[in-house]
């Protein structure tokens, strides 16, 4: 009988310690399952361009034509212009874009039909003239009505251009024409000029009066040797 007491009792510890041992078993694993992740490096958000501020109903569909009537539409309204003649902005440069877009351009079949480069080229030239600080007469004439939406959508750059410019450029043209037409005539071979390319002194010169009467005359000077010109005032 003691025996057998005692065979239950080592049988009973045996079980205890394998239930012990198994339980230890499991928290290890389960430990090991636990471990936190390895942090991960965070990434840049995905980019999302900014919302579009425009009323729905001048709203195309085309994120790319709707960002350029916007943008035309802070042309517009560089100043308090558009609040003296009772402009509606967005109404405007909405027309701008289609006619940019669809417009009648010259010749017949050459309208733009999609947003490539030479779409957005043409709307940043006509935002760049209408934010000009130095040119608020184009921005006027376009919201007063003097310029249609369908004109200036065609305009050339030269015709956007400021009256300061424009004559700017047209005293130039007038210059390159005097000296093509002295080149032509002639005028007096002379040594007093150096070139300043090849260094000759075989030079031919004219005096042209470009400025008011009591100003000196201008000196076109033809170096014969190179054809480099220049003058002196």
């Amino acid at each position: 009988r003691d025996s057998a007491d005692s065979r239950s009792s080592t049988t009973s510890a045996i079980s205890s310690s394998s239930s012990l041992q198994k339980r230890a078993s499991g928290e290890r694993a389960n430990s090991s399952k636990a471990k936190p992740e390895t942090p991960r490096t965070p990434t840049s958000p995905p980019f999302s361009p900014s919302p579009c501020l425009l009323a729905p109903c001048y709203l195309t569909g085309d994120s790319v034509r709707d960002k350029c009537i916007e943008m035309l539409t802070a042309g517009l309204r560089m100043d308090d212009d558009y609040k003296e003649f009772g402009v509606n902005c967005e109404k405007m440069a909405s027309e701008i874009e289609d006619h940019i877009l669809w417009g009648g351009w010259e010749p017949p079949g050459s309208e733009l039909k999609s947003t490539d480069m030479k779409y957005r080229n043409r709307v940043r030239s006509r935002i760049s003239n209408l934010k000009d600080p130095k040119n608020p007469s184009l921005r006027r004439n376009v919201l007063c009505g003097a310029i249609l939406p369908s004109l200036i959508a065609r305009m050339t750059a030269e015709e956007m251009a400021s009256d300061e410019l424009k004559e700017l450029r047209n005293t130039m043209t007038q210059e390159a024409i005097r000296e093509h037409q002295m080149a032509k005539t002639g005028g007096t071979v002379t040594d007093l000029f150096q070139c300043g390319k090849c260094k000759k002194k075989n030079c031919t010169y004219n005096q042209v009066q470009t400025r008011s009467a009591d100003e000196p005359m201008t000196t076109f000077v033809l170096c014969n040797e190179c054809g480099n010109r220049w003058k002196v005032c």
